[in-house]
Formats: C-alpha cells, structure tokens, sequence
C-alpha cells in the first residue's frame, strides 16, 4: 500500500474512532446544556483555537491568500453553513437519546461520499467496490423500510457531511486553513446568538462556573482534533478509502447507544448492521489489494 494512501487510512481511522467513542461521552456529558449552547461553543473555542494555532505557525500570508479567492471563500461559507447545520444535528441525536439514529446517518454518509468521490473527483473504482457500494445501498434501504418513522436525523447528518467532505476535497484547501475560515464565518452567529441565551439567562457558561466553562470551552477540541484527523486522511487517501474507514464512527456511536446508553436496537437494525460491515470489508481488502 503507498504511503500516502496508509497515512490516510489511519488518520481518517483515528479521527473517525474519536467521533464513535470520545466525542460521544464527552458530549453526552454535556447532554444537559441546550443543543443551541453546545454548538455555539463547538463553533467559537474551534475559532479561537485555530486562531491561535495560525498565529504560532505564522500563517496569516497563506489566509489572506484564500481571502483573494472569491470561488473558494464563496465555497468556504457553504462548508461553514454545513459544518454548523451537521454538528448541531448530532447534538441534538445525543442529547434526545437518539445516537443510533446519528449513526445511521453517519452510515449513509461514506455511500454518498463513494459516488460523488467517483461522479465528481474521477477517483479509481473496480468491480469489487461497486460491490461493496451496492451492499451498503441494500442494507440502508432495508433499514429505511424497517424503521417506524423517517430517520430525518440520520438524513441531514449524512447530506450535510457529505456535500461538505466533497467540497472541501474539490477546492483543495489544507485542512488546518480551510476549518479557520469556516470558524471565521461561523463565529459571528455563534457570538449573537450566545448573546441572546446570555440576556434570556439560560446560558450554563459562565464566569461564576469556572469548572464546566472550562468543560465547554474543550467544546472546541474535542471538534477540531477530529476533524483535521478525518480531513487530513481525505487529502491523503482520497474521498472514497476516507469515507468507507469513517464507518468506525457510527459504528462506535451504534454500539454505545446500545450497549452503554441501552437505546433501542431491533432485529431489522442488526440485519442492516452486519451487511454495512460486510460491504467495508470487501472494500477495504480491495483497496489494500489495489495499493
């Protein structure tokens, strides 16, 4: 396997690990907080902590470069609104004990991911893909049928993350750059409405409550580190491999909502379960066949 491509494998592994298990207990400790407030947090500390990253590795000229870019900062602004709209989604699945619903979202994700991979970035596919593609499309359908109500959570999840992986893949950012300009348009909003909830007294973030002020403000590590994880490995590995080793997260998330927060899980869920890992297997043996 080339380098490049192994190094994109397990930073897209690590990142989507972080998401599947770290990330969940961290944010369902946080579960008591408004889905509002945690995004808002998520949002702002993301900024200041890329800001002061930017700042140490002297990248201001490489910034305002960008900021020359019409194209590309018209596409950063939609991957801002995208970033927001997903992280609040999944907020919300956790806080609501919905975390199996997430994860099917997140399931969803690396087959829109796979084929626009192909339709839009010409990247490579054989045979034995198309296969694993085709399983993943069956067991997600079985799924849909199954389900007693439409998994409108899932469904925003996985577009949401999904178009914003293939911009941001398109526009050819580094990821560090890229997720700073994004903050930059996010943080405003964030601001104002922090403002509003302040005014209202509903805020849980607060000089008199320095202990989970502190807990919120990791809000904006817990984000970053795994997204440059999983966005870094897309630059390296490609849309496609990225997209099928992100299945570790919903499959982290599958599992704690079951096992750990004692959600829900039918038969047709399971079913569903094992075919999706069926189809990872056959893609990731082709792909390491392939390199």
């Amino acid at each position: 396997m080339k380098k490049n491509i192994f190094s994109g494998i397990l930073f897209s592994g690590l990142g989507s690990i972080w998401w599947g298990v770290i990330g969940v207990f961290y944010f369902k400790s946080v579960s008591f907080v408004s889905p509002l407030e945690l995004t808002i947090h998520r949002t702002i500390w993301t900024f200041f902590l890329l800001f002061c990253l930017i700042s140490i590795y002297s990248k201001w000229n490489d910034i305002f470069k960008i900021f020359k870019d019409i194209k590309k900062i018209l596409f950063l602004i939609l991957t801002s609104l995208l970033i927001v709209t997903n992280w609040y989604t999944w907020i919300y699945a956790v806080t609501v004990n919905k975390l199996i619903d997430a994860s099917f979202g997140y399931y969803i994700f690396p087959i829109l991911s796979v084929f626009f991979g192909i339709l839009f970035l010409k990247e490579s596919h054989s045979k034995m893909k198309l296969i694993a593609i085709a399983l993943v499309i069956i067991s997600v359908i079985y799924l849909l049928i199954n389900f007693k109500s439409t998994p409108w959570i899932g469904i925003v999840v996985a577009l949401t993350w999904s178009f914003y992986t293939l911009i941001r893949k398109k526009i050819q950012i580094a990821t560090d750059l890229g997720l700073f300009i994004e903050s930059v348009f996010a943080t405003p909003f964030a601001l104002i409405a922090f403002y509003f909830i302040a005014k209202n007294g509903d805020n849980y973030f607060s000089i008199n409550s320095i202990g989970l002020s502190f807990w919120l403000f990791l809000a904006g590590a817990m984000t970053l580190i795994p997204l440059y994880l999983y966005l870094r490995g897309s630059e390296l590995a490609g849309l496609g491999p990225a997209s099928m080793i992100f299945f570790f997260a919903p499959t982290g998330q599958f599992l704690l909502g079951f096992y750990y927060f004692n959600e829900t899980l039918d038969i047709h869920k399971l079913i569903s379960f094992f075919i999706i890992w069926t189809a990872v297997a056959i893609y990731l043996r082709d792909l390491a066949k392939d390199n």
